[in-house]
């Protein structure tokens, strides 16, 4: 009897470690119906790297960066860029789809590999449509509110989504 218990407990604190919640491609094939989805990897220059960082105001860890090109009959309708950060010990993938314009149209939750009672909610995570990167904004407790319980989830995804804007910014956004 104890034997069961102890393994009903181990299943059922697994079940609130992490969930996998969908690929990219899914996801933005899913916002964008028969739109294509491209996926372009570029290695940043040493300039582009540093203006990154600098307009950023957060750590970027690679040089080398990923986005989906998301387009309808040629034209670029959307960008995608997935953040892969630590919350607290344990990763977090982060999807950002951002605007032509340089603003964030949604933020979603990929994978949380922390207890579950420490993701982001959709509406928190709805308070970020509409940012964009600018001099004094996308700061947690300012422009976003803070999660009560989830601080640390609440500042990786803010400086996720400052670390997106910037590297968007910077490859296909124009000179700051």
């Amino acid at each position: 009897m104890g034997i069961v218990i102890l393994l009903l407990s181990f299943i059922f604190s697994f079940s609130l470690y992490g969930k996998e919640f969908g690929s990219p491609e899914a996801v933005l094939r899913k916002l964008f119906p028969g739109a294509e989805i491209e996926v372009v990897n570029k290695i940043l220059t040493k300039d582009q790297f540093e203006r990154a960082k600098k307009l950023a105001k957060v750590p970027i860890d690679s040089r080398l960066v990923s986005f989906y090109l998301v387009k309808k009959q040629g034209q670029i309708i959307a960008y995608g860029y997935v953040d892969i950060h630590r919350v607290r010990t344990l990763p977090e993938s982060v999807l950002f789809v951002i605007s032509p314009e340089g603003k964030i149209e949604l933020v979603e939750v990929l994978s949380f590999k922390e207890p579950l009672e420490y993701m982001a909610d959709e509406s928190w995570l709805k308070l970020f449509k509409g940012k964009e990167l600018k001099e004094r904004n996308l700061r947690l407790k300012r422009d976003i509110p803070n999660m009560t319980g989830a601080t640390l989830t609440a500042r990786a995804i803010v400086k996720a989504s400052r670390r997106a804007l910037a590297l968007w910014k910077v490859l296909f956004g124009g000179n700051e």
